[in-house]
């Protein structure tokens, strides 16, 4: 009987910590596809993408004009 309890005891050890790190690999990839899903630029939409396009080009404008030495 007693040659059993050390076995035993290391393999409910074994199980225990294979379900805790599986269950950990889980929750990361879930937290993982939700920060992925968040910068998609299509989770934004449309209207997303054409205020960062806008964005962008006015960027543009005033580096031109900085290449251009005007003043805004």
């Amino acid at each position: 009987m007693s040659d059993f309890i050390l076995p035993g005891t290391l393999l409910a050890a074994t199980i225990l910590v294979c379900a805790t790190a599986l269950r950990a690999w889980t929750a990361w990839l879930d937290l993982r596809r939700l920060e992925i899903g968040r910068s998609s630029p299509g989770a934004e939409g449309e209207t997303g993408v054409r205020i960062e396009l806008a964005d962008v080009r006015e960027r543009l404008r005033k580096l031109e004009a900085i290449a251009d030495d005007v003043e805004l």
